[in-house]
């Protein structure tokens, strides 16, 4: 009888760490959806065009709720689920896939595992979810803990309060407390700053969070054209968090960054009677 045979041993005792660690290389990227935002797609190409910029590949998962159905062999192959969008994106429709990852802690981190294996050249994983979903994706764990959610919000009172609440979720629920805004609006919108300063304060003030950066982004804007300088930066900060590669900090010097500043005395006096973040965008 013929003895089975047996797999090959590694070459050497760092094998298995190089399995294990295969992946900690990808920036996860956690994109709150806002089904309030009329232009949600084009941020998300410009935020594409901006990490194509540092020749990365983004994978873009889609779980938000106005994303299409998975194709049926999500269950079997993800990798045959996921469509090549461009050389420098893909993307794969999520809806619900999340939930099906969910174990009996609640988490579905598991999904993002899946994710990577079905897309290894993918250097960004980009998921756009809402923030209940994301909170299970992402709550407290190591692989997480230099994650920064990216809020997506206009200048319409709605999706100011939707990204609000969803920021609460987020810090309440996944521990997540930083925070950066997408802001859609046209270039000379009177209301940007207004609402990035709001938001910033009743993070801080109510929730203990921090709304670290945001950027302005043009919906009329081609996804084509090169990114912002604000865009690049916000693009570059978020590398330099999930990568831990300080080599992406040095083409903005610290007197550009756009940190939100707490507002002044006289500033949030009037702000505060406005008593909610969505009436910055009156």
């Amino acid at each position: 009888m013929q003895e089975p045979v047996s797999r090959p041993m590694p070459l050497d005792q760092a094998d298995g760490l190089r399995r294990l660690f295969a992946h900690t290389r990808v920036c996860m990227v956690p994109v709150v959806s806002n089904p309030n935002v009329a232009f949600g797609g084009v941020m998300l190409e410009r935020l594409c065009t901006a990490f194509a910029e540092h020749g990365k590949h983004t994978l873009v998962v889609d779980a938000s709720e106005r994303a299409s159905e998975p194709f049926e062999m999500a269950a079997i192959d993800l990798s045959v689920c996921i469509e090549r969008l461009s050389p420098q994106v893909s993307y794969l429709a999520a809806r619900g896939l999340p939930l099906r990852h969910v174990n009996a802690a609640g988490s579905t981190a598991s999904f993002l595992d899946a994710a990577m294996q079905a897309a290894p050249n993918c250097d960004v994983l980009l998921v756009h979810a809402s923030a209940s979903d994301l909170c299970r994706l992402f709550m407290r764990t190591d692989a997480t803990n230099n994650v920064r959610p990216l809020l997506l919000a206009d200048d319409r009172p709605a999706s100011v309060t939707h990204a609000f609440a969803a920021m609460k979720l987020l810090t309440q629920r996944a521990g997540l407390v930083v925070h950066d805004l997408l802001l859609g609006a046209a270039a000379h919108s009177p209301r940007s700053e207004r609402i990035a300063m709001q938001l910033a304060t009743c993070a801080d003030d109510f929730l203990g969070a921090v709304l670290r950066d945001w950027v302005q982004i043009d919906p009329a804007t081609d996804a084509r054209e090169a990114p912002t300088p604000e865009l690049r930066r916000l693009v570059r900060e978020q590398l330099k968090s999930a990568l831990g590669d300080t080599s992406l900090a040095e083409a903005a010097p610290p007197a550009a960054a756009r940190s939100v500043a707490r507002p002044t005395h006289a500033a949030r006096a009037a702000g505060r009677s406005t008593s909610a973040p969505a009436r910055a965008a009156h």
